[in-house]
């Protein structure tokens, strides 16, 4: 079969299916994570971003390839999470730049189109490495420039760039030791390989993502009430302990290799296990789902065992609440300069709040906020400037993403961890430009040795260490330096190592899986051996990490 041109509906199953696959495969691509810590999230944060683009292709009407391309760019912009995420969306960025004016594409155009994305994400990234997914796709995109020389069939320039994607992912390992060590491929390479092969099999004529989507008004219906009714009992922002207000359909009937019986009673008291405000409903056909619960990706990663996802949604209702509070109260003052902050827990939005930060993004670790998320916390600040602390490295991007596209100046302070944005406030100075700010604030970065405790989700060896599932592993300034069987003594030995003839003062913020008990033993452990340091102690409640710890 030849296909000498791409229109409107061919994109469209493109896309389709492309989002069908990396929803299918999310969680084997967050299994790549080369980090033995529960929180890759690169697979989550792909699909959620191509999801987002998928959703504005479908909603435009257009018969024009150039303008559902430019749809899908901007959706996948405003939805991009994490670095992976960030990365893919100016992919797409490029491939519509090359396709403005296009009603269909050829073969050419296509392999320029994804050409273009090349370019404009390798521009993109301050410091693009190697063995990653900008590798994955350069090679890619080189082959669909070679294919395209020789050919006028779209569908054989395709298969050349998927053939260059997993090329490229094979030798992932071979540029970037750290893959090789841990034995895996690229995670992101690996999630834009997914996309590729489905973009593939929709220009082919694949029917894998034939959705059911019946009339289920009345589930509907069941679905909003119950998030209304959780939400508007929350007392404050800081008491919802599930921030993501999920939901998806599960169509049933798709006949799919490995696929699971569904019981709905079985499939409910799972999902109440990572979540609350539960709502499952089914027929034969189809079941729709939901739940508030922190973790999103693993909650379509199970439904997906039982049938093909389709309308999945995540809100964050932690934004959501603060809108409906800032309503209230009906506060319409002109804030000159906001200091805006991701964090996650009660205790540590605390933290920042006390500091001077007039808006918490709720996320981090196991969930990286969205472009869009970041943009309306911007715009809900009433700020006419503002500052950014993304406090985590996968955050950054999305972060100057939406600086980009914001309608007031913002700044980016690179905090990489909630220790540096925490120190990074002290030399905040609201009198000051954003430019002087950014400067100060970030010379301040280095000024704080950051620790994290957590237990480990697999055997592995990284850094000369061997680690053991189960384990609590030590982590400084994003290394994994330690791993020990027990709590305490990991923590006291992380931060013997943190400490240096300068430190002075010792923080420690103990997660939600922690007490003030343990923390108190570590710190009384400690002060034998180093009476001249302070130490200060703070309920953090973040998830994932037993403790956060700072030296300064």
């Amino acid at each position: 079969m030849v296909v000498t041109e791409i229109d409107s509906k061919k994109f469209r199953d493109m896309i389709r299916i492309a989002a069908h696959r990396m929803s299918k495969n999310a969680e084997f691509v967050n299994s790549l994570n080369v980090f033995p810590v529960p929180d890759g999230d690169t697979g989550t944060n792909m699909n959620l971003t191509i999801e987002s683009g998928a959703k504005a292709v479908n909603e435009n009407p257009s018969e024009k390839v150039g303008e559902l391309s430019e749809s899908l760019a901007k959706g996948m912009l405003m939805g991009a999470r994490g670095n992976s995420g960030v990365i893919t969306s100016q992919l797409f960025r490029g491939f519509y730049k090359a396709t403005i004016g296009q009603t269909t594409l050829n073969a050419q155009q296509l392999a320029d189109a994804f050409q273009n994305g090349v370019v404009t994400a390798y521009k993109a990234v301050m410091k693009p490495v190697e063995g990653t997914i900008l590798t994955v796709a350069r090679v890619a995109a080189q082959k669909g420039e070679t294919a395209a020389d020789d050919s006028t069939d779209v569908l054989a320039v395709m298969k050349e760039i998927v053939e260059g994607a997993k090329e490229a992912l094979k030798t992932t390992p071979d540029l970037l030791p750290i893959l090789k060590q841990v034995g895996v491929v690229d995670s992101g390479g690996q999630g834009l390989l997914f996309m590729y092969e489905g973009f593939l099999e929709g220009l082919a004529g694949g029917s894998e993502d034939a959705r059911y989507q019946p009339d289920e008004a009345e589930m509907d219906e069941m679905l909003n009430a119950i998030h209304h009714q959780s939400v508007q009992s929350q007392l404050a922002t800081s008491d919802i302990k599930n921030g993501y207000c999920t939901e998806m359909m599960i169509d049933l009937t798709v006949d799919e290799a490995n696929k699971k019986k569904f019981d709905l009673e079985t499939f409910r008291n799972h999902l109440a296990q990572i979540g609350d405000s539960l709502l499952a409903v089914s027929d034969s056909e189809v079941a729709k789902v939901h739940v508030h619960t922190e973790h999103p990706g693993e909650v379509f990663a199970y439904g997906a065992q039982f049938g093909q996802l389709g309308k999945i949604k995540i809100d964050n209702m932690r934004i959501q609440h603060e809108t409906i509070i800032d309503h209230d109260q009906a506060q319409e003052d002109s804030v000159e300069f906001a200091v805006i902050a991701v964090a996650s827990g009660s205790g540590i939005r605390q933290l920042f709040e006390s500091e001077g930060v007039n808006r918490i993004i709720s996320g981090g670790q196991t969930m990286n906020p969205s472009t869009q998320d970041i943009i309306d916390a911007v715009k809900k600040s009433g700020a006419k400037k503002a500052l950014i602390l993304p406090n985590n490295g996968n955050i950054i991007l999305a972060a100057q993403q939406a600086a980009q596209v914001s309608d007031i100046p913002v700044g980016i302070v690179p905090s990489k961890t909630i220790s540096q944005g925490l120190t990074a406030m002290l030399s905040f100075d609201p009198e000051a430009s954003i430019e002087e700010n950014v400067d100060n604030m970030s010379s301040e970065l280095d000024a704080v040795k950051s620790g994290e405790v957590t237990r480990a989700i697999r055997d592995t060896e990284m850094n000369g260490v061997s680690i053991q599932k189960g384990d609590y592993l030590g982590i400084i300034d994003g290394q994994i330096q330690l791993d020990r069987p027990d709590r305490v003594e990991a923590t006291v030995t992380m931060i013997e190592k943190m400490i240096d003839e300068d430190s002075e003062i010792i923080t420690i913020m103990f997660g939600r899986d922690s007490d003030k008990t343990t923390t108190n033993k570590i710190v009384e452990t400690l002060k034998k051996k180093y009476s001249d340091l302070e130490f200060e102690i703070h309920d953090g409640g973040q998830p994932v990490y037993d403790f956060l710890v700072s030296v300064e």
